[in-house]
């Protein structure tokens, strides 16, 4: 699933697309939309809320829409060929200079503006809010202390308590922390300097595709222990472990150091060789960024 960094870039990039602009295209092909056309309505503006998208228009409604794991935004000149098969497409917004066609989102709902805290209200703050003050801060450690038996590394994906952080994040932050994610968050000596951290992370990639967390953009150089299982950890030479954490469909790959991360972690389990099944990465090119 993309991290919130992914689907800002995505809504700014669309909001320059689309915002003031007619619709003379607005074909909805999800199949509880498919009677709406958009034509002639007027996009106003639109807005990331964590991983959520709403796209705004004059006549006071919204298209919400979330990436899942597979969703995308595409944005297009008219009569380019699109980069996916069109009958994954679910929406087309088309202007006089762009045209804006969604993949594979599954999560799809025309609402009132007015409407859109219904999908969204249950959310903890969101990391990349432009607004983001103090209550923010405070709002964010509230909801992370009320969960003082849940381990570090489920909570940071939690959306209700912090709004925009994947597995990418998650894994690095705790490396940078010095944790494994496994330790209680009441054990966390420093839960306002999570919140920083976390971000900290997500505000410097969040106008650029690439995403790092080590500071360099250089291939297989971005990520301390994300996606590098059984290589040397970059800072003591440790291989890197993995492992499971969460259960049914909410389990996530989880990588750590064990020598520069403190605290509980699951045993070594020997594994058969082969793919991963459900190993998560980053989306193909294109995949929830605009062009």
């Amino acid at each position: 699933m993309p991290e919130g960094d992914t689907v800002y870039l995505a809504g700014k990039r669309l909001h320059s697309a689309l915002a003031e602009h007619e619709l003379l295209r607005g074909e909805l092909r999800h199949p509880r939309l498919v009677e709406h056309d958009l034509a002639g309505l007027t996009v106003t503006g639109v807005v990331p809320v964590g991983k959520h998208l709403f796209t705004r228009f004059d006549d006071g409604r919204s298209l919400h829409s979330h990436f899942r794991m597979d969703g995308s935004w595409h944005l297009y000149r008219p009569g380019m060929r699109w980069r996916r098969v069109a009958h994954e497409a679910r929406a087309v917004l088309e202007t006089a200079d762009r045209v804006a066609v969604g993949f594979a989102l599954h999560d799809l709902e025309l609402l009132a503006t007015d409407d859109e805290h219904t999908l969204v209200g249950h959310l903890g703050p969101d990391l990349l809010d432009p607004d983001w003050g103090p209550g923010h801060d405070a709002e964010a450690l509230r909801r992370m202390t009320a969960r003082a038996g849940h381990p570090l590394g489920l909570v940071l994906l939690e959306q209700r308590v912090m709004a925009g952080l994947g597995n990418l994040y998650r894994n690095d932050i705790c490396f940078l922390l010095g944790l494994t994610p496994w330790v209680p968050i009441r054990d966390v000596p420093d839960l306002p300097g999570v919140i920083d951290l976390s971000r900290r992370l997500l505000s410097s990639n969040k106008d650029r595709p690439e995403q790092t967390t080590t500071g360099s953009l250089a291939a297989g150089e971005a990520h301390w222990v994300f996606e590098r299982p059984g290589r040397p950890c970059r800072r003591c030479g440790t291989r890197i472990r993995t492992a499971d954490q969460g259960d049914d469909h909410r389990a996530r790959i989880t990588y750590w150091c064990p020598r520069c991360q403190t605290g509980p972690s699951p045993r070594p389990v020997r594994r058969a060789t082969g793919p991963r099944r459900g190993a998560p990465g980053r989306p193909p090119p294109g995949a929830a960024r605009t062009r």
